[in-house]
């Protein structure tokens, strides 16, 4: 039986269109998509029920491919020079403190809470990028992909759908002493991490379809050459996607060339993990030369503005990579902020003040400019992570959300300006419903486990305290 869905507008093909209905099967894919049938035959389905939403407009969900929920624990706690330093490097010091302060359950809840919030803004999948593994003694559980699950369970609980992405983190960096903070992310021996990431790959293959599975090789000074070789070649024997933090800040760089005598794209060109399955998170600190070799490998570029912003790391060449063929999609990283809009915004936003100049990045790839970012958050997310998302096409999965044509923000919007001020105006508050494989997430603005979760997320929280 499937479940029709009429709303006052849905947006197909870069546009919104009126009269349409998105009809939706009980396996949770989209069946058709199109101007409204009548009631008995929905199109050809048979089905069990009408959803009418007048007064909204419905939207394929957004794509988060970039997402280390334990963070989300760290939200106010940061924001103070003493406490948490000038930088990059020094901000890691708090963000290890909270790794390791966190005990399995903890990072549930915690996770519950990231991806609740997710969900309230419109984001239908995460990818996460997950690299706490032993316990806070750094040894390994008796299940060593405990804490994954953990996570997974609480994507399950809260319906959304999730790529992990299980890290590999192996140094502190090149010539560095082991450092005490990273003692929960390290495992040492490349033979036991893909035995451990193959064990976990076959347990996510018997789940719910909305679970899938890639790797993330941390970084180029957290994980050596031969390691890394080892790791890509089982991930490219599988075509899985491949993520992994690049060239976030000036002493990577320096680092990179210092070991293997490469800036960090020309070594992963080297190894020749620059293919669509790639993508390198960040990207900010680009040399000469870099753009070409990414573009010629059709990669994609994960964009975390709000947290680069936040950590002060840069801003992304966005213009110059687009051109260059390269993707790009969205993560919210630290959870500093959680909007996958808000990002959109900002990678454009950072052009405009570097460039001084209004609408830098419209009529790149001959898109829109609301069109173009609207696509990073959604198709581009999908490509990433390799789901069957991002866009309300038959087949695809019936992964959305509605937005309130009254609300403040974007009140008044004619049907050819909507999706501009969605992406440039609209509050969150404007989001109503969330739907993901079918199955309805958000209603009418609010989760079903929504007090409990906040509740025990707030109990973390007074545990851990303000001071970490």
């Amino acid at each position: 039986m499937s479940v029709s869905y009429q709303p006052d507008l849905v947006y197909v093909d870069g546009r919104f269109r009126s009269g349409y209905e998105l009809v939706v099967t009980d396996a949770g894919t989209i069946f058709s998509i199109g101007p409204v049938k009548a009631e008995k035959d929905g199109g050809g389905a048979s089905l069990s029920g009408v959803r009418r939403l007048p007064g909204r407009a419905l939207l394929p969900g957004m794509i988060d491919i970039h997402s280390h929920s334990f963070q989300r624990a760290l939200r106010g706690k940061a924001e103070s020079r003493r406490r948490s330093g000038p930088d990059f490097w020094s901000w890691r010091n708090i963000m290890y403190r909270c790794a390791l302060a966190l005990t399995p359950e903890e990072i549930y809840d915690v996770a519950r809470m990231a991806f609740l919030e997710m969900t309230l803004a419109g984001i239908t999948t995460v990818g996460e990028f997950h690299y706490l593994h032993r316990t806070p003694a750094g040894e390994a559980y008796a299940d060593p992909n405990l804490l994954a699950k953990q996570v997974i369970r609480a994507a399950e609980s809260v319906g959304i759908r999730i790529a992990l992405l299980r890290c590999a983190y192996v140094r502190a960096g090149f010539e560095l002493p082991p450092d005490s903070g990273q003692i929960r992310f390290i495992e040492p021996d490349v033979e036991r991490f893909l035995h451990d990431s193959e064990r976990l790959r076959n347990e996510i293959a018997a789940m719910r379809p909305t679970v899938s599975f890639g790797l993330a090789p941390h970084s180029v000074r957290a994980v050596p050459r031969h390691y890394l070789e080892a790791i890509s070649a089982w991930a490219q024997t599988h075509a899985m996607p491949l993520h992994m933090h690049v060239a976030e800040q000036p002493a990577e760089i320096e680092a990179c060339v210092t070991e293997y005598g490469a800036t960090p794209f020309e070594f992963l060109d080297g190894l020749g993990l620059m293919t669509h399955d790639f993508t390198a998170i960040h990207a900010i600190h680009l040399q000469s030369g870099e753009i070409e070799r990414m573009g010629r490998g059709k990669i994609t570029v994960g964009a975390c503005p709000t947290t680069e912003r936040n950590l002060g790391d840069g801003i992304l060449d966005a213009d110059a990579l687009i051109d260059a063929g390269v993707s790009i999609a969205f993560g919210t990283d630290s959870h500093t902020q959680t909007d996958a809009l808000e990002n959109a915004r900002e990678l454009e936003s950072n052009l405009r003040l570097r460039h001084l100049q209004r609408a830098v990045l419209d009529g790149r790839q001959g898109e829109a400019l609301p069109v173009l970012l609207f696509d990073f958050a959604t198709r581009a997310g999908a490509r990433s992570l390799h789901v069957e998302a991002g866009s309300l096409e038959v087949g695809k999965a019936a992964d959305f959300f509605t937005v309130d044509l009254s609300e403040a923000s974007i009140a008044g919007s004619l049907p050819d300006e909507l999706l501009t001020n969605i992406v440039f105006s609209m509050s969150p508050r404007a989001i109503r419903d969330v739907v993901v494989d079918g199955r309805v997430i958000i209603d009418d603005g609010q989760h079903a486990m929504q007090g409990e979760i906040v509740d025990a997320f707030r109990s973390v929280q007074t545990r851990l305290g303000t001071e970490l």
